[in-house]
């Protein structure tokens, strides 16, 4: 096999091919790593790039297998982690000049996880600074570019997850998820990015988003998500929020039809009754919409969400809320820190903290309503994203509305379910006239990931994508 094919072959063959002592893992981390380190002039994907740690653990790795031991289920199979994710023995430095060669003292669970099951990290991935935006950029990395378009949004704050699993950096990408930021950097990359339940995989250090944040896969393919998912989830001590219960078997029972095969409620909202949305991603997002509901054997049924606009309200309320803890930082760090995010941290630093529950409260029966009409429905299908891919140096589109921080009017698909903590997915839908990726989102019922995956895994069955491959040349 040549350093491409393995660059881009997916994890679950990898994990066979070594168990058979067909693929070394040496041979595939020398492969991904040539294939980043090719890329990354135009990509900037990766915030610390460990060739060495990575070359050693495969060598390690290598070993094992030759020498019988047992192995875990990604035994010799490279990932990435995000520079949002605390490792001992690499930076995380949240994509901020103010924690530049910041090196945590332990690992957090999900890294801990991952390494266990025999995952070689490759390193660390961009991120927006602290994760603020879903644009990819920081003042601390600079642009990480849409593989399909250079200088273009690759989303954000998993931006070099999505990049580089779109960019054929190996398999594995770990991604994590406030407001969207793992859905909307598979929406613009091309990919498939997971948001599970929240709860699933355990959150270290906790997030102070007021039980917004989960991590999750971002892959090529669906079964990869599946297996990564499977590692990463269960409950862990250091996450009193993580979920009680153990992982299903996500691999395993991918190929089956969704909650027992029975007819299914599939709703159909191309814009929650208040979204803007770009034409051309709303027209894709509906023949996908379609496509999937066919594979499925059911009928896509147009649904009128009870929630109205209080949402728009309630999202950029605490997002500039939870910002300002930042305040204290502005009067040594402001003129290195990216000028939409002090602009947001402004914004939100005279909340009260009566303000703060009062919209609490607004927020939770928003959350309510949310629970209530998703009772009814077994998924509901919707774009993504609102716009594609856009210049990377902006916050929004040239066509839409300007403001100093609020990107989130492009991005009212995603933070809804991060409140309510529904799984959520981002499924590759197709192409605009300027070949940049729209994704297609399937929100399905509270801690039933696996339903989400099986309904991803038929439409990827029905309308393969993993072969399209951005121009990277």
């Amino acid at each position: 096999m040549t350093e491409t094919e393995l660059a881009w072959m997916p994890a679950t063959r990898l994990a066979a091919l070594i168990r058979q002592k067909k693929v070394s893992p040496l041979e595939l981390t020398t492969a991904v790593l040539a294939q980043a380190e090719a890329a990354e002039p135009r990509i900037n994907a990766m915030a610390h790039l460990a060739a060495d740690a990575a070359l050693a653990a495969a060598r390690r790795a290598e070993q094992a297998v030759m020498r019988g031991e047992p192995l875990g289920p990604l035994h010799g199979v490279t990932a990435t982690l995000k520079d949002l994710t605390p490792t001992a023995d690499m930076p995380m430095q949240s994509g901020s000049n103010l924690f530049a060669g910041h090196r945590p003292a332990e690992d957090a669970p999900v890294a801990t996880r991952l390494v266990e099951a025999g995952a070689i990290i490759i390193g660390k991935t961009t991120t927006s600074e602290f994760g603020w935006t879903g644009v990819s950029r920081s003042p601390l990395t600079g642009i990480t570019s849409n593989p399909w378009k250079a200088g273009y949004n690759a989303g954000a704050s998993s931006a070099g997850a999505g990049a580089a699993a779109a960019a054929g950096y190996g398999p594995l990408h770990q991604g994590s998820d406030g407001a969207g930021s793992i859905r909307m950097p598979a929406h613009f990359c091309g990919i498939y990015g997971l948001k599970p339940s929240f709860g699933r995989v355990p959150y270290y250090p906790p997030s102070v988003g007021d039980l917004t944040s989960h991590i999750g896969p971002m892959t090529r393919h669906v079964a990869d998500a599946a297996l990564m998912l499977q590692v990463m989830a269960g409950p862990h001590p250091w996450d009193f929020m993580s979920a009680e219960a153990p992982p299903a078997d996500y691999p395993g029972l991918l190929d089956r039809k969704p909650m027992g095969g029975r007819k299914l409620r599939i709703g159909w909202s191309a814009d929650l009754g208040h979204a803007r949305v770009d034409p051309d991603v709303a027209a894709i997002s509906l023949e996908a919409a379609r496509a999937l509901a066919a594979a499925l054997g059911s009928e896509l049924e147009p649904v009128a969400t009870p929630w109205g606009p209080e949402g728009v309200e309630i999202g950029r309320f605490f997002w500039s809320a939870h910002m300002s803890r930042w305040l204290p930082e502005l009067e040594k760090w402001e003129s290195r820190m990216d000028p939409g995010l002090v602009a947001c941290i402004r914004q939100g630093a005279p909340v009260s903290a009566s303000d703060y529950q009062r919209m609490r409260t607004k927020k939770y029966a928003y959350v309510t309503e949310i629970h209530r009409f998703m009772s009814g429905l077994d998924f509901l299908v919707t774009p993504a994203v609102s716009v594609a891919a856009f210049p990377a140096k902006d916050l929004q589109p040239a066509h839409w509305p300007q403001h100093a921080w609020d990107w989130l009017g492009w991005a009212e698909f995603s933070y809804p379910f991060n409140m309510s903590g529904h799984p959520a997915a981002s499924l590759p839908a197709g192409f605009t006239e300027e070949g940049l990726p729209v994704g297609l989102q399937i929100v399905g019922p509270r801690f039933d990931d696996l339903s989400v995956l099986q309904a991803s895994a038929a439409f990827e069955q029905a309308r393969p994508w993993a072969g399209l491959r951005p121009p990277l040349a």
